[in-house]
């Protein structure tokens, strides 16, 4: 073997040592670019999987907002001092209801207002409550916490009227009969209404009385809450229409054995005026106080299924003893209204909210002096 044959052998030994020691398809892989001499290949790159971002996680108002799908729906959030409430859905165009009345040391809650300018000076003009309508900007609302100190409260010396009224009439000289003092002439209603609208008295809701009532809360003094009782036809027709225009929160105290309907207008909460107690017992007297007060409670639970709500109840005649007081605290109502003359101050009885009775003959000059 010449010189040329022994290189050719040694050649082969090398690729065949190699062969050996490779590692499967990768030793066979990198030999013929040793055979041809050409730089091995550079590997493919791999392509890498951009990141997913993480979605921005939805605000509490959004949260809400995206449990329904009513485009009246608002959703309300509540801020200032104190204040760590989660927001709540209102409907626009509807009153408020069930707004919170939040508590904290050492202050008096002074409602809720749309402006922080507003809820610092507890402007009553501007306070929101159950008496107003929810309006709201992209479905979306932020109501402001006020707050008032003990002192400002004491000051302030709110005392709070609740009116009372029953019929009503057309004819300026009043109707005939033992019941005419019941007839208000409703050119006078008229009157009252618009001068409670026009001097932006502030209207309480119930919930607002009862923490008022525990020095939980502060009340402006031209407070007023107006009612009706027995939701008679002349109500219905007469005034009704006259509360809804002036936009003036009444409560109507329904006899449910009679009525079964709704409320008539936005601006009418309708309230238990029992649902069979509105009779004469045997000594002349009404059944409130000769009913034993689980026939009290069955009764007021039959009325409240009625009308979807509790609350309060106006006492029929005003008559009021403590069984009859009994049955209503465990029929898990709040107030009582007597027709008893007086005003709601801090610390008055629940079970003997007074009145000021409004008659026949009492003119916007009559509501003026009593109420101012």
């Amino acid at each position: 073997m010449g010189f040329w044959g022994r290189r050719r052998g040694m050649l082969v030994a090398v690729i065949g040592t190699a062969v050996a020691i490779g590692t499967g398809v990768v030793g066979l892989s990198v030999m013929p670019g040793i055979l041809s001499g050409a730089p091995p290949a550079e590997p493919e790159p791999t392509a890498s999987a951009s990141p997913t971002p993480s979605p921005t996680p939805l605000t509490p108002v959004e949260q809400l907002l995206a449990t329904t799908a009513d485009p009246l729906a608002c959703a309300v959030d509540f801020r200032g001092p104190g204040i760590a409430l989660p927001p709540m859905l209102q409907t626009q165009g509807a009153l408020y209801t069930g707004l919170p009345i939040p508590r904290r040391e050492g202050a008096v809650f002074g409602g809720w207002y749309e402006t922080e300018s507003d809820a610092g000076a507890l402007t009553a003009t501007a306070r929101v409550n159950g008496a107003r309508l929810a309006s709201c900007t992209d479905r979306r609302q932020t109501l402001y916490a006020g707050w008032a100190t003990p002192e400002q409260v004491a000051a302030a010396h709110t005392r709070v009227p609740i009116l009372m009224y029953h019929q009503f009439t057309t004819r300026p000289e009043g109707e005939k009969g033992w019941l005419r003092g019941n007839y208000a002439y409703i050119g006078d209603f008229e009157a009252q209404m618009a001068h409670i609208e026009q001097t932006r008295f502030y209207l309480p809701t119930w919930d607002e009385l009862d923490a008022f009532i525990d020095g939980a809360l502060y009340l402006p003094p031209r407070s007023v809450i107006v009612t009706d009782d027995d939701a008679d036809p002349t109500w219905l027709e007469l005034a009704v229409p006259v509360v809804t225009q002036h936009r003036v929160l009444t409560t109507s105290f329904v006899i449910t054995k009679f009525r079964h309907d709704g409320p008539p207008s936005p601006y009418v909460l309708q309230r238990s005026h029992t649902d069979d107690m509105h009779e004469a017992g045997a000594n002349g007297k009404g059944r409130m106080v000769n009913w034993t007060a689980d026939q009290i409670a069955t009764d007021l639970e039959r009325s409240a299924q009625i009308l979807g709500v509790k609350e309060i109840v106006a006492y029929p005649y005003g008559h009021v003893n403590e069984t009859a007081e009994e049955g209503v605290t465990r029929a898990g109502f709040t107030f009582g209204r007597t027709t008893a003359w007086g005003f709601v101050t801090p610390g008055t009885d629940k079970l003997r909210l007074p009145v000021i009775r409004m008659n026949y003959g009492d003119t916007v000059q009559t509501l003026i002096e009593r109420i101012g």
